[in-house]
């Protein structure tokens, strides 16, 4: 018997939502880890190496370098190589192009004077 999460991903999949809502989707998947944020917050000061990355969120390097992936894979940090190292850096044109979208996707709902938001 399938899984309660594999279930949920083949729905998700039979029911593909535009590709706009799958970009935000993404880019509020790669925030909602803690650890994503520690290392986003730690790049809003000054680029960085991988290694200064682990030694701040003080985890291993293939833990680390999974959380960049879904981060780079967001657009939200850029990794370019330098000799040996990796050097992450935040993208903040890509946060600031998600917060229009954003506001573009939910300003017709929330402008809209009927309606109103029912009681749960």
């Amino acid at each position: 018997m399938p899984s309660p999460a594999r279930i949920r991903s083949t729905i998700a999949t039979l029911t593909a939502p535009p590709e706009d809502l799958r970009e935000v989707a993404v880019y509020h998947k790669a925030l909602a880890d803690p650890t994503r944020l520690s290392i986003l917050r730690r790049l809003a000061d000054a680029p960085g190496t991988v290694t200064e990355l682990i030694d701040h969120v003080d985890l291993s390097q293939p833990l680390v370098s999974w959380h960049l992936r879904r981060l780079k894979a967001a657009g939200l940090i850029e990794m370019q190589r330098n000799g040996r190292e990796v050097i992450c850096s935040l993208r903040r044109d890509t946060i600031d192009a998600y917060r229009e979208r954003e506001r573009a996707l939910l300003a017709p709902a929330a402008a809209t004077p009927d309606r109103t938001p029912s009681a749960a």
